[in-house]
C-alpha cells in the first residue's frame, strides 16, 4: 500500500475593520485573482508564527502597523479547493482599529481601500465567509 503526500502551504490573512463598520481590502496585484479584492495575507515564513506573519504582512500590503499580540484569533480555514494554487491552509486574524486609520498599498497589493462591510466587491479565495466569520462573532 503506497502512501500519497499532499503539498500543504501555511498562510495568515487579516480582517482590520474599522469602528465605523468598513473594512480593509487590497487589491490583488498578483495571479491567482489578480485585479480582484482580498483580505491582507500571505505565506508564513520559516520560524514565523502565524500571527507574525499576519502582522508583517497587513504592514506589507497595507501599511498598518499592529503588534502581533493585537490581532485576535478568527480561525482556520482549510477548504482543499480554497486556493487553485494547491492546498493551502490560513489561519485568519481580527484587529479593530478606529476611523481614519491611514493604509498604503505595498508589496502585492496595487490599492487598498476601506469598503462598508453591507456594500463588499466581489472577494477572492474564501474571503467573504472569513470576514462572515468576524461579523457573525462581533454580533
Amino acid at each position: 500500500m503506497s502512501e500519497t503526500f499532499e503539498t500543504i502551504r501555511y498562510t495568515a490573512d487579516v480582517v482590520v475593520t474599522r469602528t465605523d463598520g468598513h473594512v480593509l481590502l487590497i487589491e490583488r496585484g498578483w495571479a491567482p485573482f489578480k485585479g480582484q479584492w482580498a483580505l491582507p495575507g500571505g505565506h508564513v515564513d520559516p520560524g514565523e508564527t502565524s500571527r507574525a506573519a499576519a502582522a508583517r504582512e497587513l504592514a506589507e500590503e497595507a501599511g498598518v502597523y499592529a503588534a502581533p499580540e493585537e490581532l485576535d484569533q478568527v480561525g482556520v480555514w482549510d477548504q482543499p479547493d480554497r486556493d487553485p494554487r494547491g492546498r493551502y491552509v490560513t489561519v485568519a486574524y481580527h484587529l479593530t482599529v478606529v476611523s481614519g486609520m491611514p493604509i498604503e498599498p505595498g508589496d502585492d497589493a496595487t490599492n487598498a481601500k476601506w469598503w462598508p462591510l453591507d456594500q463588499l466587491p466581489p472577494l477572492a479565495f474564501d474571503h467573504a465567509d472569513i470576514i462572515r466569520a468576524v461579523v457573525d462573532s462581533a454580533l
